[in-house]
């Protein structure tokens, strides 16, 4: 354990306190209230309109509504949350890592309020908050750092030299970032990140930081207490990305060897003494194609990857924050802490990878995760929950913990599989293909492959399609022998399927207990043992026996099997046809709050940016299909858009005159 010989802006030690408030939401409270009522503390949730039936409102003790809306700005009122506190007779509040936890003015006014801050001191938070201001600090204590400026402008951009990346000074998690490679585009990027660090910060202002071209994201664990001890837990690698944000977490980094550890750690340790930390920190490294790290910035809080540090070295990081909060010292020194094993959190996300990981919005029909002895399962959202357009799209994480990364990996595939989400799109295939990639097995990823990938149109990214086998299986479900009411007892029929925007025309004939499915010239014999409570499917399949997962939704069936999550449709002879897509007519992608829209007259180009909508915290940008010149414009900026609304219809010039978009 490493001693300072004074710390900087700490707070005296905290009075005993038996009830917490977390000031957050989803599984990060779940989190936070599962280890608090372990260690005895009595607990208090806070919820908005949209969150009211929402898991962590029943699993705490008390819970308290902010209001005043549905929008995460709910939970960005820090007098709301104070009130709430003291109204629920909380005697702290745990910030959890997202919203407020970065916030110095909310930890300052709970100080002011009588109530413990569990996180670092405010001043160190202002100190470590602003990251221009950050990296001068770990200059000075000798940690290397990116180069870059605390002005963003042409000027220093120009001194700096293209690549670089424009990135918003407060907040983390990927938000207010943006690469820029030429000055022609610095501008439109500024913009852009500005707009979307102001909405998730609520700070706006900028700086610009050196392109680390192929670098890979590790981050070290930091730990100190309000007695000048500080220690690192060890490395997390964080590589796999996409806009700057994570998808897949693990421990060790497969890039890091002992000598390595003690060199980051080292240089972790000495930034947190550096500003006289306490609590949980982690301070990120970008790490070049020569082994060199480089210091990027400390987020003051516990992370959301944090779960894979813990299943490597046993530890509670949540129990560790109260503890030191309550004025203890740190539970291990340095030489105490070992390692073992390898662990590896993906991100479940409701967001379409093969639409340019559009977030997705709805009902949750089916989710019933489950852990094991190696994996680990945190979600914040239950069956039959909404999930709107207000929050994250991160629904889950899955942990996989093993004795080798092969091992994790092998684990974390299968838990993937075996625990779908049905009624919105996840990313859960993508997170499998991407843990099978050559790239990722080989550690041969870095911060920008993925977004290359999606540049490129990548075959990851091509939408899987159900093989015969699994609409075999799909087929013996909506009309086997069971479902009397579709065949009626005829002994052949024709069934049309719909499913990842393709049709199948099958013919099913009945054979015994079960069904023989014919697609085209391939035939596959099915039959339906058993169907559970638990909405589990047992069965036979050309002579193998198999478990599926299925649930009818009026017409349509959500079918886990064969690794893929699958959605048939099947349509009604009397349905309407889908209307054809017309490139003149913009269809907003995603529900959202609408940022911004082209003016009526406005002249675009194909692939000119026409609207931006922000949703779960992420801006999409909507792109014209075709030159034209905006004709009319039939949504506001700042309201709320439905997905697939109709936004604005371009005009295309004839030779006899303008051309509207077709009726519709």
């Amino acid at each position: 354990m490493t001693s300072a010989p004074a710390i900087l802006d700490v707070t005296q030690n905290a009075e005993l306190f038996t009830s917490i408030l977390i000031a957050n939401r989803g599984e990060i409270a779940c989190r936070i209230i599962r280890t608090a009522r372990g260690m005895g503390y009595r607990t208090v949730a806070v919820f908005s309109d949209a969150d009211a039936n929402a898991p962590h409102v029943a699993m705490a003790d008390r819970a308290v509504r902010i209001g005043p809306g549905p929008a995460a700005e709910s939970y960005l009122r820090g007098e709301a949350l104070i009130a709430a506190a003291l109204a629920a007779g909380a005697q702290a509040i745990h910030p959890g890592y997202g919203f407020l936890s970065e916030n110095a003015d909310f930890a300052e006014s709970c100080g002011q309020a009588g109530l413990v801050f569990i996180g670092p001191p405010p001043g160190v938070i202002r100190q470590m908050g602003d990251k221009a201001r950050a990296k001068a600090l770990m200059a000075a204590a000798g940690v290397p750092v990116v180069p870059g400026s605390e002005h963003a402008s042409v000027e220093e951009a120009d001194s700096i030299g293209y690549p670089i990346m424009v990135k918003a000074v407060a907040g983390g998690g990927g938000r207010g970032i943006r690469v820029v490679r030429s000055a022609d585009a610095l501008a439109e990027a500024m913009q852009s990140a500005a707009r979307e660090a102001a909405s998730a910060f609520g700070d706006g202002t900028l700086m610009l930081e050196k392109l680390v071209e192929h670098g890979r994201h590790v981050e070290i664990q930091v730990f100190a207490d309000s007695h000048g001890n500080a220690v690192h837990v060890g490395e997390r690698d964080c590589t796999a990305q996409r806009r700057r944000q994570k998808i897949i977490e693990e421990s060790p980094s497969p890039i890091v060897g002992e000598k390595m550890r003690a060199r980051m750690g080292a240089d972790a340790v000495k930034a947190a003494l550096a500003v006289g930390y306490r609590g949980a920190g982690t301070v990120e490294f970008i790490v070049d194609a020569g082994q060199k790290h480089y210091f990027l910035e400390m987020n003051t809080r516990l992370q959301v990857e944090h779960p894979v540090t813990e299943s490597c070295t046993g530890l509670d990081l949540v129990a560790w924050q109260l503890r030191v909060a309550a004025g203890e010292r740190l539970p291990l020194t340095q030489e105490e802490i070992s390692f073992a094993g390898h662990a590896i959190e993906a991100r479940l996300c409701v967001e379409d990878p093969y639409a340019g990981f559009a977030p997705q919005t709805g009902k949750i029909l089916y989710w019933r995760p489950e852990g094991t002895p190696n994996v680990r399962i945190d979600s914040g959202v239950a069956e039959g929950g909404e999930v709107s357009p207000f929050y994250d799209s991160m629904v889950a994480k899955i942990i996989a913990y093993g004795a080798t990364r092969a091992d994790a990996v092998r684990l974390l595939t299968a838990a993937i599989e075996d625990t779908p989400l049905f009624g919105l799109t996840t990313n859960a295939k993508f997170l499998v293909d991407l843990l099978q990639s050559p790239e990722f097995r080989g550690a041969k990823m870095h911060t920008g492959m993925i977004d290359e990938w999606t540049e490129q149109s990548a075959s990851i990214l091509a939408r899987p399609v159900p093989g015969p086998q699994t609409v075999a299986l799909a087929a013996a479900i909506l009309g086997g022998p069971a479902q009397n009411f579709r065949n009626r007892g005829a002994a052949e029929y024709g069934l049309l399927l719909q499913s990842a925007g393709e049709a199948v025309t099958l013919r099913v004939k009945t054979d015994g207990d079960g069904v023989s499915v014919f697609q085209g010239e391939v035939k596959t014999a099915v039959s339906i043992i058993a169907v559970d409570g638990r909405a589990r499917v047992r069965f036979e399949r050309d002579g193998v026996l198999g478990h599926a997962t299925a649930l009818r939704d009026q017409n349509m069936l959500y079918l886990a099997a064969d690794g893929l999550v699958s959605v048939f449709i099947e349509p009604s002879p009397f349905a309407a046809a889908e209307p054809v897509a017309d490139p003149l007519r913009i269809l907003a992608p995603v529900s959202g709050t609408l940022l911004s829209i082209l003016a009526p007259g406005s002249v675009v180009a194909a692939g000119d940016v026409v609207a931006v909508i922000e949703a779960m915290k992420i801006e999409t940008r909507i792109e014209a299909a075709a030159a034209g010149i905006v004709g009319g414009v039939h949504a506001v900026a700042g309201a709320q858009v439905a997905a697939k609304a109709l936004l604005l219809v371009l005009m295309v010039e004839q030779s006899d005159g303008l051309r509207p978009a077709a009726p519709g």
